[in-house]
Parts: C-alpha cells; sequence; structure tokens
C-alpha cells in the first residue's frame, strides 16, 4: 500500500515589501543614521545622527531623495503610499510636542527644508512657520500671549511662501523684491529703522498686504488650509532641486543631477519670541585659519534667516557667554561632542527658544584651503584621525590656495565698488597679478627691463609669444580655452592667466583694447589687474601679496619656521610622499622653471618643449635660417649656431636637476610658427638673413598648410630632415657629457613625438642612438639614457605592441590624444564645449581639463596593457597637463602608470591627489 499523498495547501502570496519613504527623527525616535545621506539627504542624516547622539533637536520627518526621483520620472507626481506616511509622521510631531497641525487652539508649525546628499548651502528652498492662517494665528497669541511674535511669524511665512511656492519674485533684474518693499514702506510710514520696532498692527497690515501682492501678481488666493500648505512647500522644495541656481552649483561643483533632495519637515522653535530667544550659526574651528576656536555668530530675537539675510549686524559667539552663559556653555558641549562624533570640523545652526537650546542642524563645515590644512594636521595631533585620513580631508585643487599671489581683499572690494570691474574671461591660472597692458613679447620685455611689472595682452598667443609670457606677471587672452596655449603654458610657468575673455576688444594697431558694451578703452601701458581665481579682469592696480608657501619654498624670503602654513602644508606633502604610489614629475623648458618645480616637490622632468627654447635670445634667427634653408648644406650651417645655444639650455637644466630623470622632447610644432607671416616681420626676416623679400614670401607660402595639427610636425620632421634630430641629440649629449664631467650625475630620456608606425620611431630612435653613441666613446664617459615615444596619435596607442619592440618608455600626450581621438581643437572648441558640457551634457567635464576615460582613456588602457604585453618593464607616464588634474591622476593611477607629470604650480596637487588615488580616493 502507498503512501498517501498530502493534500497540497494553496500557497499564500508572497508578502509585498512596501518601499519606505518617510524616516522619523527626534523625540525618542531615530529611522537614520549619518551614513545613509545618499538616501536622507546630509541635513536629514545628521538630524537623525543629533538625535542619536541625545542632542536637542526638535522632532520632524525626513523624506527621502527616492521620492525625488519619483517625483520628476513621474511628472511630478508622487508615489501612491506617501500621503498616508507623511500623515502618520505628522501625527507623531504632534503627539510629541502636545499640538496638533490646524488647530486654532495650540497649532503645530513646522519647517520645511531641502536636504541634498551633498552641502548646496542656499541653493534651495526653505519655508518656516508652516501652518499659520488666520485662525491658527490667534492660537499662537493666546498660547504665547504675544500678538507681536506671532504676526512676526505669519508675515515671514506668507512671504517666504509667496516668494517659494507662489513663485512671486522681481519680474525683471532692476525690480526689488515686492514683499521688502512693502516692509520698507510700512517701517517708513511708522517712523522705525529696523523690523524688530514694527508693532503688531504694523506686522498685521503687512500680512494683509502680502496676501494682496499675491492676489494682484499671481491671481490666486493665499491658501488657508495647512495640509494644502504643506504639500505645496514639499512640492517645491522638490521642485527647487531643478531650479537655474543649483543646477549651476551642481555643474561648478561635479554634483550628479540624478542624486534628488531629500525634504525635511520639523516642528518649529522659535528664536523671535524675546531676548531670552535668538539664532546663531557656528563652526567647531575658525573656517578662514583653521585654528581650535569656537567661531560664529548669532542674533537675539531673530529667526534663521536674519542671520544671512545682513538685515541686522550679527554679534560673534563668544558674547553670548556674557549674556546668556548657560547656553553659551551647552553649545561648547555641543562642539564637543560632534568633533568627537563626526571627527571633523562642523558647521552648525542652532536656535535659543526662551532660554532652551535647540539644533537644527550639523554638517561638515566650508573651510579654506589655509583651514584645511591646518585642521587636518592639528586633528591627527589630537587623535581624532589619522595621517592617512587627514590626506582625504583636503582636496587637491584647494592646494591652489595656498601657492598663489592675492589680491588685497579690501582693495579689490574698493576697486569693484568704485566701477573698476571691466570683463570676466575664464580663470585659466589661478593668483593675481597687477601691471601695464603689453600687447607684444618685445614691449613686455622692454616695459620689463625699465623696472615695471607687465600684463601681457592678447587676441590669442603663439610660441612666438613665449619671451613676453616669459616676462610677464599675468597673461590675458581674448579667445582660447582652458587649455588654450595661454592657458597651458602660463600654468607651466605659474603666471597668472585670464583666457577666453570674449568682451576684449584688442587692436594691435592702434595699441588699444576696448571693451565691449562699455565706453572704456584701455592703451598700452595703461594699469590693468586679473584675478586668476575668478577670471575678473579690473581697471588699475591692486595691491598683491605672495603666499607664505611661495615665499618659503621659491623666493627663500621667508624663514620656514616663521609661517604656521607652510609648515602645516609640508607636514600633509610629507605624508601623501609616503602614501603615493605614483612618481610625480613637471613639464618645465628652462632652468628656473625646473628649480621652482624642484621645491614644489617634483621628482624629475616629464616634459621639456625644445621647440620653447628656440624663442629666446639669438635662437630665432639660426631657426629661422634654418627654415629658410634650400638645401641641406645651408640648413646644416643654421643647426651649428643652434647647436651650442641648445646644448647650453640642455647643460642648465641637467645641472639643476642633478641626476633625476629629464624627459626631453624633440621638436615638435610645424615650422610655420617660427617664422612671421605680415610683410613687415617678413621684410626684416629678410633683412637679417640678406636674402631677398620674395625668398622669403616664397617659403612662408610653402610652409602653409590646412590643418598644421595633422600636418608636416613631430617625427615627421625629424624623417624627412634627420639633421634636426642629430643637431638636437648632439646637443642633448653633449650636454650631458660636460655635466656629468663636472660631477653632476644626468639622465636623459629623449622623446620622438607624434609617432603613429613603429617604422617611423625605429627610424628617429636610430639617428638618436647613433649620436649618442658617437658622443659618449668620443668623450668616455657614461650616460644612462633612454629613448622612448609619446602617445599621442590613436594609431600608436593601437600599436603599442609594436612600437614598445622599440621603445624604452611611453609618455602620454594627452593634450593631442584628446584632440585625435574627438576630432576637436582645443584652441577652436570654447565656443561649443562650454554648452557640450553644461546644456547637453555630451560630456560630464571639458576633456581638455579632465582625462575623458571613456574615450581617450580607453585607448590608454590599450596602450598600457599592449606596451607591457610586449616590454613588461615598460615604463609609462602622462606629460599632458591632464598630469595636474586630481581626477586624472587618480585614472593614471589605476591603470598602472609610473608617473605623471605637469606644471610646476600643480606639481602639490598631483603629489596630494597621487596620495588619495592610492588610499582607494
Amino acid at each position: 500500500m502507498g503512501i498517501a499523498k498530502k493534500r497540497a495547501r494553496p500557497r499564500r502570496a508572497a508578502a509585498v515589501k512596501t518601499r519606505r519613504y518617510v524616516y522619523g527623527f527626534g523625540a525618542g525616535r531615530t529611522d537614520g543614521r549619518a551614513e545613509m545621506k545618499a538616501l536622507l539627504g546630509g541635513k536629514g542624516a545628521n538630524l537623525a545622527e543629533m538625535s542619536r547622539l541625545g542632542l536637542p533637536v526638535p522632532p520632524g520627518f525626513t523624506i527621502s531623495t527616492e521620492v525625488c526621483t519619483h517625483y520628476y520620472e513621474h511628472r511630478r507626481r508622487y508615489p501612491t503610499t506617501l500621503r498616508a506616511r507623511v500623515n502618520e509622521a505628522l501625527a507623531r510631531i504632534e503627539r510629541a510636542v502636545g499640538k496638533r497641525f490646524g488647530d486654532p487652539e495650540h497649532p503645530l508649525l513646522v519647517s520645511v527644508r531641502s536636504g541634498a546628499r551633498a552641502s548646496m548651502p542656499g541653493m534651495m528652498d526653505t519655508i518656516l512657520n508652516l501652518g499659520l492662517n488666520d485662525h491658527t494665528v490667534q492660537g499662537v497669541i493666546r498660547e504665547t500671549g504675544d500678538a507681536r511674535f506671532a504676526y512676526d511669524c505669519y508675515r515671514r511665512f506668507v512671504s517666504m511662501y509667496g516668494d517659494v511656492v507662489l513663485d512671486l519674485k522681481p519680474q525683471h533684474k532692476d525690480e526689488e523684491d515686492p514683499f521688502e518693499v512693502a516692509l520698507q514702506e510700512k517701517k517708513r510710514a511708522r517712523g522705525v529703522r529696523l523690523d524688530t520696532e514694527l508693532d503688531a498692527e504694523a506686522l498685521r497690515e503687512l500680512v494683509d498686504e502680502f496676501k494682496t501682492l499675491i492676489k494682484i501678481r499671481k491671481g490666486v488666493t493665499f491658501p488657508e488650509d495647512p495640509r494644502e500648505q504643506l504639500w505645496g512647500a514639499i512640492g517645491a522644495v522638490f521642485g527647487s532641486w531643478q531650479n537655474q541656481r543649483a543646477v549651476v552649483y551642481r555643474k561648478l561643483n561635479g554634483i550628479p543631477d540624478d542624486w534628488g533632495t531629500a525634504v525635511n519637515v520639523q516642528a518649529m522653535v522659535f528664536g523671535n519670541m524675546g531676548d531670552d530667544s535668538g539664532t546663531g550659526v557656528a563652526f567647531t574651528r575658525d573656517p578662514s585659519t583653521g585654528e581650535n576656536v569656537f567661531y560664529g555668530e548669532f542674533l537675539l530675537n531673530a529667526q534663521g534667516e536674519d542671520v544671512v539675510a545682513g538685515t541686522r549686524t550679527p554679534l560673534p559667539i563668544e558674547q553670548l557667554a556674557r549674556t546668556h552663559a548657560s547656553i553659551h556653555r551647552q553649545l561648547l558641549q555641543v562642539r564637543r561632542t560632534l568633533e568627537r562624533h563626526y571627527r571633523d570640523v562642523m558647521d552648525i545652526e542652532f536656535t535659543i527658544q526662551q532660554g532652551v537650546l535647540f539644533m537644527l542642524q550639523c554638517r561638515v563645515g566650508k573651510r579654506t584651503a589655509t583651514a584645511a590644512v591646518r585642521c587636518a594636521i592639528d586633528m591627527v595631533k589630537e587623535k581624532l584621525i589619522t595621517p592617512k585620513q587627514a590626506l582625504l580631508r583636503v582636496e587637491p585643487e584647494r592646494l591652489n590656495e595656498l601657492l598663489r599671489p592675492v589680491f588685497d581683499p579690501a582693495s579689490k572690494e574698493h576697486a569693484i565698488a568704485g566701477g573698476r570691474l571691466l570683463a570676466k574671461g575664464l580663470n585659466a591660472g589661478p593668483g593675481a597679478a597687477t601691471g601695464r597692458i603689453a600687447f607684444h613679447a618685445d614691449d613686455a620685455e622692454a616695459m620689463v627691463a625699465d623696472g615695471h611689472r607687465v600684463i601681457l595682452v592678447r587676441i590669442e598667443t603663439s610660441p612666438e609669444d613665449i619671451r613676453g609670457m616669459v616676462a610677464a606677471d599675468g597673461i590675458l587672452t581674448a579667445r582660447g580655452g582652458m587649455t588654450s596655449h595661454a592657458a597651458l603654458v602660463g600654468r607651466q610657468m605659474g603666471k597668472v592667466c585670464v583666457v577666453g575673455c570674449e568682451a576684449l576688444l584688442v587692436d594691435y594697431a592702434r595699441r588699444e583694447v576696448r571693451i565691449e558694451g562699455k565706453s572704456t578703452t584701455l592703451r598700452e601701458g595703461d594699469a590693468v589687474s586679473i584675478d586668476g581665481f575668478s577670471g575678473e579682469v579690473l581697471a588699475g592696480e591692486i595691491p598683491t601679496k605672495p603666499s607664505e608657501i611661495v615665499q618659503v619654498l621659491v623666493e627663500r624670503t621667508l624663514d620656514a619656521k616663521a609661517s604656521i602654513t607652510y609648515r602645516m602644508y609640508e607636514q600633509l606633502m610629507k605624508w601623501a610622499d609616503q602614501t603615493r604610489r605614483l612618481g610625480i614629475r613637471t613639464n618645465a623648458d628652462l632652468p628656473e622653471q625646473c628649480e621652482q618645480a624642484m621645491a614644489f616637490g617634483a621628482e624629475g622632468i616629464g616634459l621639456t618643449r625644445t621647440e620653447h627654447m628656440f624663442f629666446g635670445e639669438g635662437k630665432i634667427g639660426p631657426m629661422r635660417e634654418m627654415i629658410l634653408a634650400e638645401s641641406v648644406d645651408e640648413r646644416q650651417a643654421a643647426l651649428a649656431k643652434l647647436l651650442p645655444l641648445q646644448r647650453a639650455d640642455f647643460a642648465g637644466i641637467f645641472r639643476v636637476l642633478r641626476g633625476r630623470p629629464v624627459t626631453i622632447r624633440m621638436i615638435d610644432p610645424p615650422l610655420h610658427e617660427f617664422v612671421p607671416h605680415d610683410e613687415a616681420g617678413q621684410r626684416q626676416v629678410a633683412d637679417e638673413l640678406g636674402v631677398s623679400l620674395e625668398r622669403v614670401r616664397a617659403r612662408v607660402a610653402a610652409l602653409h598648410e590646412f590643418n598644421p595639427m595633422l600636418g608636416f610636425r613631430g617625427c615627421r620632421l625629424g624623417i624627412v630632415h634627420p639633421e634636426i634630430t642629430e643637431m638636437q641629440a648632439r646637443a642633448i649629449f653633449e650636454a650631458a657629457v660636460a655635466v656629468k664631467r663636472a660631477g653632476i650625475p644626468v639622465k636623459p630620456e629623449v622623446m620622438i613625438p607624434l609617432v603613429g608606425h613603429v617604422k617611423e620611431l625605429r627610424l628617429q630612435v636610430d639617428v638618436v642612438r647613433r649620436v649618442a653613441t658617437e658622443v659618449i666613446e668620443a668623450a668616455g664617459v657614461k650616460i644612462p639614457y633612454l629613448v622612448g615615444t609619446m602617445i599621442e596619435v590613436p594609431r600608436g596607442a593601437l600599436t603599442a605592441d609594436e612600437i614598445a619592440t622599440v621603445a624604452e618608455f611611453f609618455s602620454f600626450g594627452t593634450n593631442d590624444l584628446t584632440q585625435m581621438t574627438l576630432g576637436v581643437s582645443r584652441d577652436d572648441a570654447a565656443r561649443f564645449l562650454a554648452p557640450y558640457v553644461s546644456t547637453f551634457e555630451i560630456y560630464g567635464r571639458d576633456p581638455f581639463e579632465a582625462i575623458d576615460q571613456t574615450g581617450v582613456g580607453q585607448l590608454m588602457r590599450i596602450a598600457v596593457e599592449r606596451g607591457r604585453r610586449t616590454k613588461r618593464d615598460l615604463k609609462i607616464g602622462i606629460c599632458g597637463e591632464h598630469g595636474g588634474e586630481p581626477s586624472s591622476v587618480r585614472f593614471c593611477h589605476t591603470l598602472g602608470l609610473d608617473y605623471v607629470s605637469c606644471s610646476p604650480f600643480r606639481v602639490p596637487i598631483a603629489r596630494l591627489a597621487a596620495a588619495q588615488a592610492a588610499l582607494g580616493h
């Protein structure tokens, strides 16, 4: 007999897990934690965390960022369960405070605030005192016995709601805020100066007037139903994620659009209930200097927006110790609690309601670069964080602030107030510079020789301007982007540089520059000031001062022991060097640039551009003679004149480097860049060389190319005219021999540019090695050297396995590799790249600032993998300007590169970014 089968039970439907959208905090309930910022936003997560720490946080709830995503994906509709969850959370607040939302006897009032994952101060919207109407305001009066307080809250609420939810804003830029106009008129009518001097009746009148403004301007009636008010406010806060200022802020700070914002609804506490009440903002340490002192401001009898609105002058937080000692002691305890818990400098907002302290917000405090470094170092000493954590506390780009000269702030503000702001361009080279306008390189040199500071003003720059760029304190161009010639060379030289200032109308013939849309005209010799941090151009001179770090490292004018900032910076850099794996080199063409870079911590030269040397004193003539030569013999005669000049340049660099590696790129740009294209310039060359003007004209015409970037340049020049490569190689190795004989070690690395085929490289390497052997054997001195190539042509990357059979090293020239991969000229891209990034979001960032990792980066990855498949120990670096950009440095770390190279003033940035990459940041 078989075993009886059990009757199958009907299967229960699987429980459907309802997504949670609302998280409570305060009054003994905390659903979130600080780690939940992605879901609760920074404000919501930190309110929950302060509640967990037992700090006095008014009860409330957070509507998660998932709702924001849903809101936009479903055409501004909420999840179906949200209203029920909000009602439940609101009921919890009611029970906690003993008041009811909308109750005319004991009304609960709430605030509705935004809260993104990353701090976006002032970018999104807030509404206070929500829940007031003509009935509940009477309940507030009965509870407090203070009609003035009640109507003060009511008029604030109506104006904020009218602005944020009902969009009653000025119609054009010259119009004042209509609510502010009504408030000022009321004060004039009552003969008072401050808001706090208006009595209850005046404030009640303002409420009515504000509502009338809304009816007239927007055609709607101000909502009296508190629940309608609440949902209007929630929608407006979610909507503010897409307002213009928030979008712009996200673009500037790299905050993804899909993060969204949370909404925080919280029981109101009131700082405007008299002199035993107030509101304030404080930092656990000084955000300007990093000094370990409690720093902040407060106002008595005020609400939060009063502190930042500027209508009343806040008081320093120390004064609270004299007027409300108990509250001040509580705040000091809060400071200690938060710093020890978060292990960081915290920015806090608080309200005092009739002698009782409440915490409304905390977040990691924004700070200057000086403060960031000092706080990180001090917190290691205090054992709050480790050195590795300290390295992650400083954004590498912020180190710019420590290295650049700056305008005296008061002087600059005075100049702007006086109408001296002329225009604004792209802030390509941070710092501040002031000087006389020069339009041409020789004029700049002459002015400097006469003892003047100079700003070189050009429509755009070219290698021929190099002498003027060296002489000038700052560079200003009407055209060009962040990686234009002016920007690249300016950064390498540590020059203040503003480019792409399209309002400048430069007239070389008249020797003047006009400002579009203004009557201002500046002439050669007039003073102008440029701010490389902001891109601002101002008329006249503004005093500047060098940073302390530059005074110590470069100028040697300040004792290191005298500078706290330098000592802190040096400690941070020491930790960075102990942590990073990537080597850090610099791009430098002159001995003084090399010295500067070594002072900043560079471990060698990753790129010396030999073509820049040809514009030096006495070299452009022989160079042009070589270009105009009609036979090999004539060309070699001209090169013989250049040889000792180049040899001296290389010797100077070798002496400064003292055995550190020096990567020297053979001549790269097309020859047409070295000859004048105007008749006056051509006539001068003809006279100097003793040839006819027609010959010069014919040669210049013959050099013309429709697309010089893809033309007769780089290794192509050396292959067709090997005598050029031979002269440069001889200059390099004769210089190396001379310096080695003087007892100084040398380590040259000869780099062949623009190689796309292994045969191109082999032809050039054969010339270099033949000359090297001749020079070294004749001298009887051993010189260790390498010969490699730039990977800057896509074919070079794709055939890296073949090229590695000849090359001893690769160096990515990411500027040209980006141009050729994207099919974009960096000098012509300014007009469309900005909207490509900001409007159409085709690229997340300008690909000439940060490596396009999904495009150009993949070619780099292929080249690394294939090159090392052929030659396992192949040394690989990067010498494009991307080598000093933090995200690009991190990418180079992940690819397994050996080093990055960048301009001297970006060396500290690269050192710190490399350390953060090693820490997995």
